[in-house]
C-alpha cells in the first residue's frame, strides 16, 4: 500500500456524461505521481470530514497526471457536491494513495461487465487487456446513454464492447456473458450493489472479482466484547461490543489510517498476527477471508476472544 499524500491541483475538468465530471489532478511542481495499475483508487481529502475514493481511470502510464471520475449523486453524503460545485481548475485537494484491491491479474481472457460509474476502475483494465493480447468483451450498463461516462473511448475498441443503456434495452442480460465461461477466464464487475448481486449469483466461484461502493450485507457474528493486543506496543485493549476495532483503538492514541468506516475502501486494512476475524468488509476475496491474515478493522471483528494486530 503507498504511504503517499500531497496536495496537487486540479488541472483540467471535463463533463465525462450528464452528471459525471472528469478531473485530472497534476503535482503543483509538476513532480512524477506514484505508479499504479488498473484497479487502483486514491483517498481524496474535500474538505472537513470529506474525504471520499475514487478509481483512477487514466492510462497508467502517464506519471504526471490521474484521472478520477466523480458522479453526482444528490442524495449523497457531500462529496460529489462539493466536487461538482465547488471544484474548478486551479483548485488543490490533498490526495492519498493509490491502493489496489480490485486488481487485474493474469489471465487468457476476461469478461468485464460495468454499471454506471463502475466504468472508472474498469477502463484502464481494458487497455491492459488489448496491450497483454488477452481475449475479452465489455458489457457496460446505465440509466441512459447520456448519463454513461466515457462511452467515445470505448468506441475505439469496435464490437469487444456491447453498451445497452436501460431506457433502450431493459436491464442487462448477464446470462451470455456468464453462461458457459471458458476455463481461465476471469470476471471484473464494478457498478451497484443489484448488478454486483446479480453477477454473483451466476458466477462460477473463484472467478469473480467485484468492487463495490456501498458495503454488502454480511453474515454476522457474535457482538460481544474482546481483546486485541497490539504488538508493536505490547498494550491490550478491550474492544466494547457496540465499539469498532477502529475507534477503540484510536481512542487510545494510536494513529491509524482509515476513510470509509464501512469496509469498502480497504484504508484500515491490518495484519492479524494472531485469532480469527470475523470479516464484515465488502473488499477481501473468499480467499483472503479464509487465511485470516488480514481485517478491514473499521466493521471486523473476532470470531474468538483475542486478536493480536500489527499495530
Amino acid at each position: 500500500m503507498s504511504s503517499y499524500e500531497s496536495e496537487l491541483v486540479v488541472e483540467r475538468v471535463e463533463f465525462a456524461a450528464d452528471g459525471v465530471l472528469a478531473l485530472t489532478l497534476r503535482h503543483p511542481l509538476g513532480e512524477e505521481l506514484p505508479a499504479w495499475e488498473p484497479g487502483a483508487h486514491v483517498d481524496v481529502v474535500l474538505g472537513a470530514g470529506l474525504e471520499r475514493q475514487y478509481s483512477l481511470c487514466g492510462d497508467p502510464a502517464d506519471r504526471r497526471a490521474w484521472r478520477i471520475a466523480v458522479l453526482r449523486e444528490p442524495d449523497g453524503r457531500g462529496g460529489s457536491s462539493y466536487v461538482h460545485g465547488q471544484l474548478g481548475v486551479g483548485d488543490q485537494v490533498r490526495v492519498r494513495g493509490p491502493r489496489n484491491h480490485f486488481a487485474l491479474a493474469p489471465a487468457p481472457r476476461y469478461r468485464f461487465v460495468a454499471g454506471g460509474i463502475g466504468i472508472t476502475p474498469i477502463l484502464p483494465m481494458l487497455a491492459a487487456a488489448q496491450a497483454a493480447g488477452a481475449e475479452w468483451t465489455l458489457l457496460y450498463g446505465g440509466r441512459t446513454r447520456d448519463s454513461m461516462a466515457f462511452t467515445k473511448e470505448l468506441e475505439r475498441y469496435g464490437d469487444r464492447v456491447r453498451v445497452a443503456p436501460q431506457d433502450e434495452c431493459g436491464l442487462l442480460d448477464l446470462d451470455p456473458v456468464l453462461t458457459g465461461v471458458p476455463e481461465g477466464t476471469l470476471v471484473y464487475c464494478c457498478g451497484p450493489g443489484p448488478l454486483l448481486d446479480a453477477v454473483e449469483a451466476r458466477c462460477p466461484a473463484g472467478l469473480l472479482r467485484v468492487e463495490r461502493f456501498q458495503p454488502k450485507a454480511q453474515e454476522r457474528g457474535g457482538d460481544g466484547e474482546f481483546e486485541v493486543e497490539l504488538a508493536r506496543s505490547g498494550r491490550t485493549l478491550t474492544v466494547p461490543a457496540d465499539v469498532s476495532v477502529l475507534d477503540t483503538v484510536r481512542g487510545a492514541g494510536v494513529e491509524v489510517l482509515f476513510s470509509c468506516t464501512e469496509g469498502t475502501c480497504g484504508t484500515c486494512e491490518t495484519d492479524v498476527l494472531e485469532g480469527t476475524p470475523d470479516h464484515r468488509d465488502s473488499v477481501l476475496t473468499d480467499e483472503e477471508r479464509e487465511a485470516g491474515e488480514t481485517m478491514l478493522i473499521c466493521v471486523s471483528r473476532c470470531l474468538g476472544k483475542r486478536l493480536v494486530l500489527d499495530l
